[in-house]
């Protein structure tokens, strides 16, 4: 007889990789979205609706689920109330790589939520990974309308959402083991490397501004806590990404 498992999110950037890499291993596994689309289960994280009922059962829990925004700490303690309810027996939770040494809201929301898990009593696994490339892109992307491409002078080292995915499965897979070590990508270079990168893949023409800002969060990212020394966890490149995206 093979377990359940539930992963929140499922329709999600990170969630659509997560339940394609558990479904592979052969897993019993259901999906939960808000509003319970592609077949999955609907429940509400943010008010609760549902949570309890898409959780019974469950063996293993995988939280990918997020709004980017405060609401996240709200989903977090409704979906552990539920896990504690229903006497789940691993979570596995995606966080970020340098969130308890940068000095920003969402990280420390972030750091907020790990906190929750924690503190649960429910046997848990947090893995934390620096950006994905999609960020990256997106940096870039979003200032479209600018004359200019404002890149920050920092190292970053984005990693393959389907890596991070795959990772998630492959926690999901065995005992709950805490905190375990953190993972990136193959590349650790500075923004405007990303950035030249981009702007060929995308046929871009806009000059790169370079810029650094004084305090303590850009100092942070200066020091390199948002990414992982040793050996890469992930093999797929950001040019990788932009040949898929922009150039296929």
């Amino acid at each position: 007889m093979t377990s359940r498992m539930l992963v929140a999110g499922s329709t999600g950037q990170l969630g659509r990789p997560t339940f394609a890499a558990l479904a592979a291993l052969g897993h019993d596994v259901q999906g939960v979205t808000r509003h319970g689309r592609a077949g999955s289960l609907a429940a509400d994280f943010i008010s609760g609706d549902g949570v309890d009922v898409a959780v019974e059962g469950v063996h293993t829990l995988v939280h990918a689920a997020t709004t980017n925004g405060p609401a996240d700490l709200q989903m977090a303690r409704h979906l552990v109330t539920a896990a504690v309810r229903a006497r789940v027996e691993h979570l596995v939770l995606i966080s970020i790589v340098g969130i308890d040494q940068v000095p920003l809201g969402f990280y420390r929301d972030r750091m907020a939520i790990e906190s929750i898990i924690e503190r649960s009593g429910v046997p848990f696994t947090i893995q934390r990974a620096t950006q994905f490339h999609s960020f990256i892109d997106r940096s870039f992307s979003t200032q479209r309308w600018s004359p200019v491409v404002f890149v920050p002078s920092t190292l970053v080292q984005p990693i393959a959402v389907e890596e991070v995915g795959a990772r998630l499965a492959e926690l999901a897979s065995a005992p709950a083991q805490g905190r375990v070590a953190d993972i990136g990508g193959p590349q650790t270079r500075r923004s405007a490397d990303f950035y030249r990168l981009w702007r060929y893949a995308t046929g871009g023409k806009k000059p790169r501004i370079p810029v650094h800002f004084p305090g303590k969060f850009f100092a942070a990212y200066d020091a390199g806590v948002n990414v992982v020394p040793g050996p890469a966890y992930g093999t797929s490149t950001f040019k990788t990404y932009l040949t898929s995206k922009y150039l296929s």
